[in-house]
């Protein structure tokens, strides 16, 4: 392959490839150890490891565990397993050269409970693949995340007939990211020597389109909320005092269909003081992408019209503007036979979507100065779910990020990528704070592999796609750090 013949990064530059043969090589790999990676998939997914359930305890950890030999069968030399609430959190390293950079990759092998979801694909937890997709809790959300990078590890040494990787090589594998990480923060304080690194790679993520291929630059932040409102001192038959006895049902609806504005705005005071509007070029980037069709975005999303925020683009919605969702309601005879009683209580749960400048404890003292105004003549509780609240995060201007997005734009068989954000949450600045080192992030989820929901799904191609991208990125990332002047510590 002469040079003009190689793929561009999209502004005329040629991308410099680390050697076609390795790359080939790395393909090869890929190709011939992809029945593997899918048999390590199949038997992960098949361990319910669901957080937050006493009856899966030993399953959370029993996932802990055999994530531990898959590490030290890909070759890491130092892998532990760590305590973290009921759970065990996996750590492994792969030391290569004092000199090179470290980089810590984060995760999660917890998975939300399939509890209320018809499933009709297989059973949650007894995947079965068919047509190169892969069906079960946790095939995509995040086990298929991890092995994308196991399975990348393996061919970034194995193809370049290496001994160790090109980067000092860290794992974080957390037992709690479904509840929020509620003891990651004393996870990270407790082990601060073994985490140290000069850059965290976050994957837990999403791709708009695998024929799109993009680099997310950010993460929503986010703060859940219940909300309950009080009625009669008891459940009261409604025969019996319908009509002047106060239904906390009636008055929580009301209440929450008043945090909107007819614009679709969120009507709390001072919410939208620190959020700026999305700069000409990142709308532009946006733009490009197919999430940007209505009806594309309908047909992945399996939703029936689009709502918001007015003035605004779905991705720009999605990634560059704070949200407030209610995510369930309870009130009343739920679950059984109807006694036609006006309920005691009626609870919602919130979950407030946050974009960079927003504090989540901010935003929570917001909502109660709010409803102090709004709901004067109630009796209501709010209990804010500080614990587990999240920053959102940025991304800053790093090198990495370039080199991600060629070792994408290879991995993907694609000239260039775009550039996105992702809508959900997690704890990416709690890592950089902690860290003291920038996060990049990359996913393989898609919007259609049903995270939290029934039929959970990922598809093996994209799977191989993300692990050819993090096996070129490795040889990329210590590349380019021999090429630096020393300056200390790390590639930051």
């Amino acid at each position: 392959m002469t040079r003009d013949e190689r793929p561009h990064d999209g502004s005329g530059e040629a991308i410099e490839h680390h050697g076609a043969g390795e790359v080939t090589e790395v393909r090869a790999f890929l190709d011939a150890s992809e029945s593997d990676v899918e048999r390590d998939l199949l038997e992960w997914v098949r361990i319910p490891s669901i957080s937050g359930d006493d009856e899966h305890r030993a399953a959370l950890s029993r996932s802990a565990e055999y994530l531990a030999v898959l590490f030290r069968t890909a070759g890491f030399p130092r892998v532990e397993t760590w305590q973290q609430g009921d759970g065990l959190a996996v750590f492994a390293e792969w030391p290569a050269d004092p000199a090179a950079p470290t980089v810590l990759v984060y995760s999660h092998h917890d998975v939300r409970t399939p509890e209320g979801e018809e499933w009709t694909e297989c059973e949650p937890f007894l995947p079965v693949v068919r047509d190169g997709v892969m069906f079960g809790r946790g095939a995509s959300d995040a086990k298929g995340q991890v092995l994308t990078h196991l399975w990348a590890v393996r061919a970034h040494v194995g193809a370049g007939e290496r001994t160790a990787p090109d980067v000092n090589l860290k794992f974080l594998v957390e037992a709690e990211e479904e509840l929020g990480s509620p003891h990651l923060r004393e996870l990270l304080d407790e082990h601060r020597g073994d985490l140290e690194c000069d850059l965290v790679v976050f994957s837990d993520t999403m791709l708009v389109d695998p024929e799109h291929p993009a680099v997310c630059m950010s993460i929503r932040g986010m703060i859940g909320a219940t909300l309950t409102v009080e009625g009669p001192e008891r459940d009261v038959h409604s025969g019996a005092v319908s009509g002047p006895s106060p239904n906390p049902i009636l008055d929580l609806t009301s209440l929450l269909a008043r945090l909107h504005d007819e614009r679709g705005r969120v009507t709390l005071p001072g919410f939208y003081d620190p959020v700026t509007t999305p700069e000409a070029a990142e709308r532009r980037e946006y733009a490009a992408l197919p999430i940007d069709d209505p009806s594309t975005w309908l047909d992945q999303s399996r939703t029936s019209r689009l709502t918001g925020e007015d003035g605004f683009t779905i991705p720009e919605l999605l990634w560059a503007r704070p949200a407030l969702e209610v995510i369930t309601i309870q009130g009343g005879d739920i679950g059984q036979l109807p006694r036609a009683v006006i309920p005691a209580t009626a609870t919602a749960e919130l979950s407030i979507r946050l974009v960079v400048g927003q504090s989540p404890n901010e935003v929570g003292e917001q909502l109660r100065r709010w409803l102090e105004r709004e709901a004067s003549d109630l009796r209501w509780d709010l209990s804010l779910s500080e614990v587990t609240a999240q920053p959102p995060y940025r991304t800053p201007d790093v090198p990495e990020v370039q080199l991600l997005a060629d070792a994408m734009a290879e991995g993907f068989g694609r000239d260039s990528v775009g550039r996105m954000g992702n809508a959900g949450g997690g704890p990416a600045q709690l890592l950089a704070d902690s860290l003291q080192a920038p996060v990049v992030f990359f996913g393989t989820g898609l919007v259609t592999d049903r995270w939290h929901a029934a039929d959970e799904r990922a598809r093996l191609d994209v799977l191989k796609k993300g692990a050819a991208t993090l096996a070129v990125f490795w040889t990329r990332l210590g590349r380019d750090h021999r090429r630096r002047p020393a300056s200390g510590r790390g590639t930051t």
